[in-house]
């Protein structure tokens, strides 16, 4: 056997032993970053579509209102945040969903 047979056979063994390490950090990323920030997105997308009058709610900006009108495929509900003062809000800029009554969270 040829010395330079021996050589190509390690180096393609030697790329692979190389190889292995970026993929575990691929699959690593995958699992402690993307996958939990998916999951995140998802139940903020069900949140928002599952909005109803009268819930409390959080906007983005922390103004807390309740929601006085929700029209179904709208991208807009109304939210009342003071007595007689009514705001429009696009559904995506809702934080939080508080049930009607719920008491915030101390912290």
């Amino acid at each position: 056997m040829s010395t330079s047979l021996v050589y190509a056979q390690a180096g393609g063994s030697d790329f692979m032993i190389q190889l292995l390490p970026i993929l575990l950090m691929f699959v690593i990323f995958y699992f402690l970053l993307l996958r939990p920030q998916q999951q995140r997105v998802k139940q903020h997308r069900d949140m928002v579509a599952n909005i109803r009058r009268g819930d409390v709610v959080v906007t983005g900006g922390g103004i807390i209102g309740k929601v006085t009108r929700v029209k179904e495929g709208e991208a807009e509900i109304e939210v009342e945040i003071a007595e007689n003062t009514r705001v429009r809000l696009m559904r995506g800029t809702v934080a939080e969903v508080r049930v009607k009554g719920e008491v915030a969270k101390a912290g």
